[in-house]
């Protein structure tokens, strides 16, 4: 697996201070695919604090259908090997639900792996 090393002085070869490897750099089908399994496992953790018919509960609704889109976009781009838009979508899917923990809409049940917790 590829590492991070951080440069004492930015280089032309540094991002920001930070060595990155050249398997960092690439996104692989298996890239997308382990960050697919991350949004999926946070989707079924992830548990609506929301009272039924309110509006909070209204707005996370429509989060999680921008959540799920994404993901299904990110599934769609990666069936046809397009990594790039695949890694793209299925980080902005985990966006929405860590948008909802954080918010509050969400129990992230204390997982601060999947989560940013608030």
């Amino acid at each position: 697996m590829g590492s991070y090393r951080r440069c004492s002085t930015p280089t032309s070869t540094s991002k920001g201070g930070w060595r990155v490897t050249e398997e960092l750099e690439r996104v692989t089908r298996e890239r997308v695919e382990k960050y697919l399994d991350i949004t999926n496992r946070a989707r079924k953790k992830a548990t609506s604090l929301c009272s039924e018919g309110s509006l909070d509960a209204q707005r996370l609704s429509i989060m999680m259908r921008m959540a799920d889109d994404y993901a299904s976009d990110a599934a769609h781009f990666l069936s046809i090997g397009d990594h790039v838009r695949a890694f793209g979508a299925i980080n902005y899917a985990h966006a929405w639900i860590d948008a909802g923990v954080k918010i509050g809409l969400l129990d992230g049940h204390g997982d601060d792996v999947l989560f940013t917790l608030p």
